[in-house]
């Protein structure tokens, strides 16, 4: 199994759409309620979709990878000099991550970062030849 794509509501498309193309996806389709971008590198792919205002919630975080802290810098200060506003600057976190903070005009919230090895193999990554819990054993 693979992850898809995401489908981030969006309460203003046009704006939304503008807003991604800025931060340098490629939109590959485009009608009144709905845009599919690509992600500059790799094969992901991620929506947005005409919402209510009351559908657009705080819950989930949609994180775009880069393939180094420089890359990762460089790609805030090029979006702030162009009036992007992040709400947390580039900075290392404690689980080995660098992590920078914004949100899109619907409020939906993105993460950009950097992890390196980190993220698939963080020092405290679970032993997964180990035998998996069940749920009656885990109480799930």
């Amino acid at each position: 199994m693979n992850l898809n794509q995401v489908t981030l509501p969006a309460t203003d498309v046009v704006a939304s759409v503008a807003f991604y193309r800025q931060l340098g996806f490629v939109q590959i389709v485009d009608a009144p309620h709905y845009a599919r971008f690509e992600c500059p590198t790799g094969d992901a792919t991620f929506s947005v979709h005409a919402a209510a205002p009351g559908d657009v919630g705080p819950g989930v975080v949609v994180y775009f990878e880069f393939e180094s802290p420089d890359a990762l810098n460089a790609k805030v200060e090029g979006l702030r000099t162009r009036g992007i506003e992040f709400e947390r600057l580039p900075a290392d976190e404690r689980w080995l991550w660098r992590e920078a903070r914004l949100r899109d005009p619907a409020g939906n919230r993105l993460c950009f970062y950097f992890a390196g090895a980190n993220r698939r193999h963080p020092p405290w990554r679970i032993d997964t030849d180990a035998p998996a819990l069940s749920a009656s054993t885990t109480g799930f």
